[in-house]
């Protein structure tokens, strides 16, 4: 026998595989306990300068893109690749493995094994028994051996590959995820309402990424509960090209918007001291918004003589219900009145209906990512779920039926195995070999 290579034979050992898995288990945890990507000061303030000094040389604040974690994943990167270079060949051997040409005397000694006479022939038997396997779903195949004529049938043969489907899973994902690190980012923008950007801020560097696009803030709305808690805030967003709109969507948490493999998710807010007023004159249709700041008024450029401002607001929590408007043109007194934030009121002037609303200015909170290796995850994943599948729950299944004519009779030889699940074989068999007995 030849002698393995040590080298070869450390990389493809169990015993490495458990290794790189515990210490990429504990790792993780790590990872998990301690914040990721903060600023060195930030560290210093909850551990201490020592501890953030440590932290720096090890690549704590970036664990996972730190060279001995992503050493430790190319470890078992390497150990998968070798194991499975080692043991594969002995696998598809025996999948690819000429049943018919089994030593006979084996068969009789197999666990599973049953034998009966039939008064027939060695070709009727051979025929009859092949039909009653094939309406059972077992495809025969035959081939004569001296004096005997031996049938062999299986299921299940590619099961045996199962565990290397997972293997083939896991540098999948690993695939999948440099994909994404490499040709993929993901940063945030706090974008106010009304507002557009051309870019985003990257995680942890705060470098400018630009999308290639515009994306416009059209509206933010927020709902409360009585307590003042949040309930419910979604963002209208419209992306643009060349200033053409190309899409809409209205954004909730876990609804985001995607474009161009760039998605965009809501994930905060943040409340402004300014308003947004919209006027609207029903004779002639039209319209005007204006942003001003608290107790501050501005003139109505549509509207002629027309002015809007801010006189006083109730708040609930950190957020504002209720505003006080005045409002005034050319036809007389102001007029004052409260609205409820979001909503709008009719207000009657001389022979003049303005319809006008009112809200507090704020800014989404919009996490944005780009991640062009998700695919290949997620191919990975449907790859480790069938082959854990077919590893722990289907089984290379074969029998073999040795027949042999003497006297006008013939002597029929059932046996069978299996690789996994030999309990459950157990009743298969049992079951086939009453079928196979029935006349």
């Amino acid at each position: 026998m030849k002698k393995k290579n040590p080298v070869f034979s450390f990389f493809a050992s169990v015993k490495l595989a458990l290794f790189t898995l515990f210490m990429l288990a504990v790792t993780s945890i790590i990872g998990t306990v301690i914040p990721q990507k903060e600023s060195f000061d930030w560290y210093v303030q909850r551990y201490s300068e020592s501890t953030a000094k440590l932290f720096e040389v090890l690549s704590i604040p970036d664990m996972y893109n730190s060279w001995w974690f992503l050493g430790l994943l190319g470890l078992l990167s390497l150990n998968l690749i070798v194991c499975s270079i080692d043991r594969f060949p002995g696998v598809w051997k025996q999948i690819k493995a000429d049943n018919l040409a089994n030593d006979l005397s084996r068969l009789a000694k197999m666990r599973l094994s049953e034998k009966w006479d039939l008064d027939k022939t060695e070709a009727e038997c051979a025929s009859e028994l092949t039909n009653k396997l094939a309406s059972n779903g077992w495809n025969s195949a035959q081939r004569k051996r001296d004096d005997s004529l031996l049938i062999f049938a299986q299921k299940g043969a590619m099961t045996r590959t199962g565990v290397y489907i997972v293997h083939a899973s896991i540098l999948v994902i690993f695939i999948g995820a440099i994909v994404g690190e490499l040709y993929g980012f993901k940063g945030s923008i706090m974008l106010p309402e009304t507002k557009s950007t051309t870019s985003i801020f990257q995680f942890g560097s705060g470098s400018p990424i630009d999308l290639g696009f515009e994306v416009r803030c059209d509206r933010f709305d927020i709902e409360f509960y009585d307590t003042g808690m949040p309930k419910a805030y979604r963002s209208h967003l419209t992306v643009l090209e060349d200033s053409k709109v190309i899409l809409e969507k209205n954004i909730v948490v876990n609804d985001p918007l995607t474009y161009k493999g760039i998605t965009f998710y809501q994930s905060s807010y943040q409340g402004y001291q300014d308003f947004i007023l919209s006027v609207a004159e029903k004779n002639t249709d039209t319209s005007e918004s204006v942003t001003l700041s608290f107790q501050q008024r501005a003139n109505l450029s549509n509207h002629n003589n027309t002015a809007i401002g801010i006189i006083n607001a109730e708040m609930r929590g950190q957020s504002v219900s209720r505003i006080k408007i005045w409002f005034k043109d050319e036809q007389g007194p102001a007029s004052v009145f409260w609205i409820r934030a979001g909503d709008e009121v009719t207000v009657q002037r001389a022979d003049t209906e303005y319809i006008i609303g009112g809200k507090q200015m704020y800014a989404t909170g919009l996490q944005v990512a780009k991640d062009p290796g998700v695919w290949i995850v997620y191919i990975g994943c449907g790859m480790m779920i069938l082959g854990l599948f077919v590893a722990f729950f289907m089984s290379h299944r074969r029998i073999w039926l040795l027949l042999k004519e003497e006297h006008g009779s013939t002597s029929i030889l059932l046996a069978g195995s299996t690789n996994k699940n030999k309990m459950g074989f157990e009743k298969t068999f049992s079951s086939l070999a009453d079928v196979l007995k029935s006349n």
